[in-house]
């Protein structure tokens, strides 16, 4: 059976342990695969650098990307993943703490999903991720792979 994985590209540790944590409690079972930087995120998505030789045709069902990032940013990660055929109709939800405006705006242009601004509240988070779980892993009907 192919498990939906979860692609969490996060450089912040408490982040990814608080995103786990609400995946837990929200009984969200999903493989998560997690990124540290853009870089390591597209070198997964692409097979490259430390992923080279990962099987490409399996790709995550969502990709969940922070936008403050080291390395290359959440936004430069996301033109990559919408200029590459492999990858263009990849679901990613921007999750950041940014409240820039400009963030959202570029964002929405350069084709992303979805926009959430992380709640600093655990149980607020907590609903979010729940939310989006039932959402884009239950409920959504994701384009096919190219």
């Amino acid at each position: 059976m192919n498990t939906k994985t979860i692609l969490l590209v996060e450089d912040n540790p408490s982040d990814v342990a608080l995103t786990k944590r609400a995946f837990e409690k929200e009984k969200i079972c999903n493989d998560l695969v997690v990124a540290e930087d853009g870089k390591e995120a597209l070198d997964y998505l692409f097979g490259t650098g430390d992923h080279a030789g990962r099987d490409v045709s399996m790709q995550p069902t969502l990709i969940l990307l922070d936008l403050k990032l080291p390395v290359i940013d959440g936004l430069e990660v996301l033109r990559r993943i919408r200029a590459n055929e492999l990858t263009r109709r990849l679901l990613v939800v921007i999750l950041t703490s940014s409240k820039e405006e400009q963030d959202l705006a570029t964002s929405y242009d350069l084709g992303v999903n979805s926009y959430i601004r992380k709640p600093v509240d655990f149980t607020q988070f907590s609903d979010a991720i729940k939310q989006l779980g039932l959402y884009w892993l239950v409920f959504n009907e994701a384009p096919p792979q190219t």
